[in-house]
């Protein structure tokens, strides 16, 4: 279980660092062709998704790593859950039937979710 952990949440992890470190440094007009939500949604907000997905990011890795409130994996996990939730709800309400990354993550997400439970 725990190698199986390591495998999807270092992936998952991955991915959430570039995107939100994306958010937290690029401009607008730089984000706009790979994320066309962010032309609706203040910059203030688009920084602090992306903040959230880096400390998520970090979450998965390091409490597990090192031993220290590996709780926080879980949370983490969870969290992403809750956000490709919501990122798949504004997709479908701009109209955009392109979720399947945002389904691929919720379920990556839900089942880091539950390998993460191996630490607790």
């Amino acid at each position: 279980m725990k190698v199986a952990y390591w495998i999807v949440a270092g992936l998952l992890a991955l991915f959430y660092l570039y995107g939100g470190g994306l958010k937290v440094l690029r401009s607008r007009e730089q984000l706009l062709p790979m994320m066309a939500w962010v032309d609706s949604t203040p910059m203030p907000a688009v920084r602090a998704i992306g903040v959230i997905e880096v400390l998520g990011a970090v979450g998965l890795i390091l409490p597990p790593l090192t031993g220290v409130a590996p709780w926080l994996a879980q949370a983490a996990a969870g969290g992403f859950t809750l956000l490709q939730v919501a990122a798949t709800g504004v997709h479908l309400r701009r109209g955009d039937r392109q979720v399947a990354l945002n389904l691929v993550l919720l379920l990556a997400a839900a089942v880091t979710v539950r390998l993460a439970s191996t630490w607790g």
